[in-house]
């Protein structure tokens, strides 16, 4: 049996948090929830993830910052920002930050699309 894809979702509006989850988990994907930066870098250190999805606006800091320290920790880790921050400005900060995809809320199709494509891409999709 292939391993699932584990994906870590960063955002404290649980109502997105828990449709991701829903979604992604029809497609055989496990989503791991954190609702603050603190947990989700201690989350990032602890265990390993295939996929990142961030909000920009997070309790306790920036999504923006929360993507360039992720990066550090597991640089082979792609990251999609989801967030209701949709200015190109914000969408710039994102992607140079390191960010692979930049969806706006609540395009909640198109981020599991490229949720898809990117985990496409690894090896723990390999038998999808």
């Amino acid at each position: 049996m292939t391993a699932k894809c584990r994906v870590l979702y960063v955002d404290d509006h649980e109502d997105s948090a828990f449709m991701f989850q829903q979604l992604l988990s029809l497609s055989d994907y496990e989503v791991t929830i954190a609702v603050t930066m603190e947990q989700a870098l201690l989350l990032a250190k602890s265990e390993e993830f295939d996929l990142y999805v961030l909000d920009r606006r997070l309790p306790d800091g920036s999504g923006v910052d929360l993507c360039r320290q992720l990066n550090q920790i597991s640089p082979d880790v792609a990251v999609i920002f989801y967030t209701g921050d949709a200015y190109e400005l914000h969408r710039q900060e994102g992607l140079n930050a390191g960010a692979s995809e930049y969806i706006p809320k609540p395009r909640i199709d198109e981020l599991v699309d490229a949720v898809h494509k990117l985990l496409s891409e690894r090896e723990c999709a390999a038998a999808a």
